[in-house]
C-alpha cells in the first residue's frame, strides 16, 4: 500500500506518517517546498529518510496533479492548509485559499485520474461553533464562527459533493482538539505548558491569555491519526466525529499544568482582553459514539493526562 500524506510535516501528518510505516506502507509526504523544509517533526521521531517527499502548492492544480502522478497512492491524507484560527483573523483569504482551493484541486486530480484512490480529508470540529453545552454529533449543524471554520466547513462539503457525484471514496474526519509534544509554541495549549515549565523553573515570568471560561473537548493526537487510518479501511465512507467525548475549561488546563509543578496557577496568570477573539466559541465538544460503533476507536487519553504527558514526556 502506498499513502500520500499532503502537510507531512505537521503534527498529524508526522504522527501518521510513523503510524503507516509500521504497518509497512510506502509512504510520501507534500510540503510547499520540500529542499528548503528541514522536516524537523519527522526528524523528531526518528522517520525522516523512511519517506519520499514531494514539493506540493495545494493552490496550484498542476502542482497537486504531479504530487499524485509521482506518488500514485492507494490512499491520499489531506491534512494541508493554514491551520490556526486566531491567524485565520489576520489572514482570511489565505486561510480560505490554502484550505478551500486546496481541497478542490485534490478532488479534481482524483476525479480526473479516475483510479480507485481513497481521500481522508482533516475537517475541524470549529465548524460546529458554540453548541451551548451539548455534544456535537454527525448530525449537528454547522454554525462557523471564524474565516477558518467556514473554511473547513466548505471543504467538507466539496469533499461530500464529490463523494456524492462522482463516486469517490472521500470522507472528512470532523476532528476535536488534539494535542501532542509536536504542536506548534503558537497554540495556547503549548503556550501554557511550556510556561508552566519556565516558571517552575524560576523564570519570573507572567503567563498572559485570554478568556478561560471556554470549554474544550483536548486529546492525544497519535491516537487521533489512527482514526484517520481507520476510516480509510471502511468499506463505504463516513464522515465521523473524532472526540474524547469530554470537554474541560481552559482554566481546568492551565490549574493541571501549574500543579504537575506544585504551584498554584493564579500566582502567575494573567487575563488580558488582547487576546480575546472577535468571535470566541463558548463551549466545544464532541460525542465520538459513532465513531466507536462505526470504526471501534476510542479515545484512551483525555485532558488530564494529555496535559501530563506533554508536561512530562519525551517527544513519543
Amino acid at each position: 500500500m502506498k499513502a500520500l500524506i499532503c502537510g507531512i510535516n505537521g503534527q498529524d501528518g508526522s504522527y501518521l506518517a510513523r503510524l503507516l510505516l509500521d504497518k509497512g506502507y510506502e509512504v510520501w509526504g507534500t510540503s510547499r517546498d520540500v529542499q528548503a523544509n528541514a522536516m524537523l517533526n519527522l526528524a523528531a521521531l526518528g522517520i525522516a529518510g523512511r519517506v519520499n517527499l514531494v514539493s506540493m502548492a495545494p493552490g496550484d492544480f498542476r502542482s497537486v496533479f504531479t504530487a499524485m502522478d509521482r506518488s500514485d497512492p492507494d490512499e491520499v491524507y489531506y491534512l494541508s492548509g493554514q491551520s490556526s484560527v486566531g491567524l485565520s483573523f489576520e489572514q482570511p483569504a489565505e486561510t480560505l485559499e490554502s484550505i478551500v482551493n486546496g481541497t478542490l484541486n485534490l478532488l479534481e486530480v482524483l476525479r480526473l485520474r479516475r483510479r480507485p484512490t481513497r481521500l481522508y480529508h482533516a475537517g475541524s470540529s470549529e465548524c460546529f461553533g458554540n453548541t451551548d453545552g451539548q455534544a456535537a454529533d454527525e448530525h449537528t449543524p454547522f454554525q462557523p464562527r471564524s474565516p477558518y471554520a467556514v473554511a473547513k466547513a466548505s471543504a467538507h462539503w466539496l469533499v461530500a459533493n464529490y463523494r456524492e457525484s462522482y463516486g469517490l471514496y472521500a470522507c472528512t474526519g470532523i476532528l476535536f482538539n488534539h494535542e501532542s509534544l509536536l504542536r506548534p509554541k503558537r497554540y495556547v495549549t503549548q503556550k501554557i505548558v511550556q510556561s508552566a515549565l519556565r516558571i517552575a523553573a524560576g523564570s519570573g515570568e507572567r503567563l498572559v491569555l485570554g478568556r478561560l471560561d471556554i470549554h474544550r473537548d483536548w486529546g492525544w493526537a497519535p491516537e487521533y491519526v489512527d482514526a484517520m487510518w481507520r476510516m480509510l479501511q471502511q468499506e463505504m465512507p463516513l464522515d465521523l466525529v473524532i472526540a474524547t467525548g469530554q470537554s474541560h475549561s481552559l482554566e481546568e488546563f492551565v490549574a493541571a499544568a501549574f500543579s504537575l509543578h506544585g504551584l498554584d496557577w493564579r500566582m502567575h496568570v494573567d487575563v488580558s482582553q488582547e487576546f480575546y477573539r472577535p468571535t470566541d466559541i463558548a463551549y466545544s465538544g464532541g460525542n465520538p459514539e459513532r465513531a466507536r460503533e462505526a470504526i471501534g476507536w476510542v479515545a484512551k487519553t483525555t485532558m488530564p493526562q494529555v496535559v501530563e504527558m506533554m508536561s512530562t514526556q519525551q517527544i513519543i
